[in-house]
């Protein structure tokens, strides 16, 4: 039997993505019997994210500082705001080096079986950021999934009551063929992700 601070690990880590109990108690085992070189600088990292990371309140991006050092860099294209469900559809896009243009993170996607709704989404924030004026265009990032193509098709009605898309605001597109039906950008590959941001089209 296990000690219950074991226990307790084993659980957390088990909470994971990709984790089941098994694969969450070898990894457990894995760090105990690293304790200096791996479970103490885990723990110490792991502090410091907890204590410095925060939300952006302009993107809704993962940084140690508010603005996130996308929204602070002068070298990107705030005219262009690309919308995507997660930061790791963020991450995933920064992989390719391809976009220079700014983001806005939604926070997911729009469920009726999970009960999550158009309120549960950072979506006000976006129509505000559009409203200010300034952008030029909104590219529509979401995933191929049937749950990310209701949330690009609401997000797009929305944004044209804003006046986006019809010509008194940015226009409106989406990424091309390339995302294959029914994947998540976070696990595309840079060189499908890069194509289909250079050929997106209008909605």
């Amino acid at each position: 039997m296990s000690s219950p601070e074991i226990e307790s690990l084993v659980q957390l880590l088990a909470k994971l993505p990709g984790l089941g109990p098994r694969s969450a108690r070898r990894v457990a085992l894995h760090l105990i019997k690293r304790k200096d070189t791996l479970l103490e600088p885990l723990a110490a990292a792991l502090a410091r994210a907890a204590s410095s990371v925060r939300t952006c309140g302009i993107c809704g991006n993962l940084d140690t500082t508010d603005p996130c050092g996308i929204c602070s860099d002068n070298r990107r294209d705030r005219a262009v705001i690309c919308i995507v469900e997660d930061v790791a559809d963020l991450w995933a896009l920064e992989r390719t080096a391809t976009f220079k243009g700014s983001y806005h993170v939604v926070g997911g996607t729009l469920s009726a079986l999970d009960g999550r709704g158009p309120e549960d989404l950072n979506i006000s924030s976006l129509l505000a950021r559009v409203t200010t004026g300034g952008v030029s265009e909104i590219i529509l990032a979401t995933s191929a999934t049937v749950e990310g193509q209701t949330t690009a098709h609401y997000i797009s009605d929305r944004l044209e009551d804003v006046g986006a898309g019809r010509g008194e605001g940015p226009h409106i597109t989406r990424l091309a063929h390339g995302v294959p039906v029914g994947g998540e950008l976070d696990y595309l590959d840079d060189g499908t992700l890069s194509a289909a941001l250079k050929a997106r089209r209008p909605v």
